[in-house]
C-alpha cells in the first residue's frame, strides 16, 4: 500500500499557536484515558503510551500531571470523540475528528468553516468509505526479519510491512495497535517511534487547481483554528 512516504509528510513540526493547541489536545486525551481506565500510568497501557507520546511532543510535565489529577478527582468535563465528514473544493474530501464537551457548539463551528468557503458537511459514510482506518508505526530497526516473524507468530494481521533505508513501516488494524507495540518493545526495549498514529488514510489522492488549492488551504486553517478539532484527514495531494 506504500504508506511510508505519506506518513512522513504528515509529521509536521508544531510551533507557536499550533504547539499550544497540541498541549490542549493532549491534556484532553490524557484526561479521558485516565478517567475511562485506571488513573495510574503504570497500570493503564493506553494512558502510559499516550503520556509517552505527549512527552515526545514536548508537552510539559505539569500539563500531564494536571490532566491525570483531574481524572482522579472525578471532576471536570465529560469529553466525547465526534467525527464529521465534509466536501471541500474540487474533488477534495475531509474527515474531521473532534474532542468536545459540547457537541452543538462544535458542529456549529465546523459547519461555519465549510459555509465560509461555500461547501458543506456530509452525512455519515459519505466520505469515510474512501478512506482506510489504520494504525501506522514507523521505527528505525535492523531487525526486519525477526520483527516480521514475531508479529506473524502473535497472529497479527499485517496490512502493510515495508523496510527502506533502515526504517520499517507497519500498518495494522487499530485494534491490534497495542499488541504490535508490545511485540516491538519486547524485541527492542529502547525502540523509538518516528511515527505512531491511528488515523484515516485516503485510498486515492486528488490534485487541486491553484484556485481550489487556495480555498482548500483556507478551509484547513479555519478548521485548525477550532480548539475542539484534534485531527483533519483529507485526500489532497500536497506536493
Amino acid at each position: 500500500m506504500g504508506r511510508a512516504y505519506e506518513v512522513r509528510k504528515a509529521s509536521i513540526q508544531k510551533t507557536g499557536a499550533a504547539k499550544a493547541k497540541t498541549y490542549t489536545t493532549f491534556a484532553k486525551e490524557i484526561y479521558l484515558a485516565a478517567k475511562r481506565g485506571t488513573p495510574e500510568i503504570e497500570s493503564n497501557v493506553i494512558l502510559k503510551r499516550l503520556v509517552e507520546k505527549a512527552k515526545k511532543e514536548q508537552v510539559p510535565n505539569d500539563i500531564i500531571k494536571r490532566a491525570i489529577d483531574k481524572a482522579k478527582s472525578n471532576g471536570g468535563e465529560d469529553y466525547e470523540v465526534v467525527t464529521y465528514e465534509g466536501f471541500g473544493p474540487g474533488a477534495s474530501t475531509l474527515i474531521i475528528r473532534t474532542l468536545t464537551d459540547n457537541i452543538n457548539r462544535t458542529v456549529g463551528m465546523v459547519r461555519a468553516a465549510f459555509n465560509k468557503i461555500h461547501k458543506s458537511l456530509g452525512v455519515t459514510n459519505s466520505v469515510s468509505y474512501n478512506y482506510d482506518y489504520l494504525a501506522i508505526m514507523i521505527i528505525k530497526s535492523q531487525e526486519e526479519e525477526k520483527l516480521f516473524e514475531e508479529l506473524l507468530n502473535e497472529g497479527i494481521n499485517l496490512i502493510d510491512f515495508e523496510s527502506e533505508d533502515g526504517e520499517i513501516t507497519i500498518s495494522v488494524n487499530p485494534q491490534e495497535h497495542n499488541k504490535v507495540k508490545d511485540v516491538l518493545e519486547r524485541i527492542e526495549p529502547n525502540i523509538e517511534y518516528i511515527y505512531d498514529e491511528e488515523g484515516m488514510y485516503p485510498k486515492e489522492k486528488v490534485t487541486l487547481s491553484k484556485e481550489d488549492r487556495e480555498t482548500f488551504d483556507l478551509l484547513i486553517k479555519l478548521l485548525d483554528d477550532i480548539d475542539d478539532v484534534t485531527n483533519i484527514y483529507h485526500n489532497v495531494n500536497l506536493d
